[in-house]
């Protein structure tokens, strides 16, 4: 992950979207005395680490005209890196280059998850990853 990255997490209730945000802040060093939760009544946690987390939840908003009112737009930072769950609300609001990721739940410990983005960040990523594509 990079200063200014956004992950926009889709998928039903206990897809494993939280869990997926938990591991981000254990990549991104967040101590482990901080417990990664939904923000579904905060609606954005922020986390220290090698990288700020900005972990916003989404599930509780009407729409992107409360985005103003709980400092959406002041997360996306070159200090930082941004989770946001149920993002599908919001899509319009985010940034472009946020790498979509949705998540469906298979069986109690099987996901699958597909990436999707609107750039070249997946080719980045995967060129990184696997040496090219």
């Amino acid at each position: 992950m990079r200063p200014g990255d956004v992950l926009a997490l889709s998928g039903d209730l206990g897809a494993g979207k939280t869990c997926l945000a938990q591991g981000i802040a254990r990549g991104l060093d967040v101590p482990e005395g901080y417990e990664i939760t939904s923000p579904a009544f905060t609606l954005i946690n922020e986390y220290p680490g090698r990288l700020i987390l900005y972990h916003m939840d989404m599930y509780r908003l009407s729409g992107v005209r409360d985005l103003n009112d709980i400092g959406f737009y002041a997360c996306f930072n070159d200090r930082g890196v941004v989770v946001v769950e149920w993002a599908e609300k919001i899509r319009e609001a985010l940034p472009e280059g946020a790498l979509f990721i949705s998540l469906e739940y298979l069986e109690e410990n099987k996901r699958k998850l597909v990436f999707s983005d609107s750039g070249d960040k997946l080719k980045g990523i995967f060129c990184a990853v696997e040496g090219g594509l």
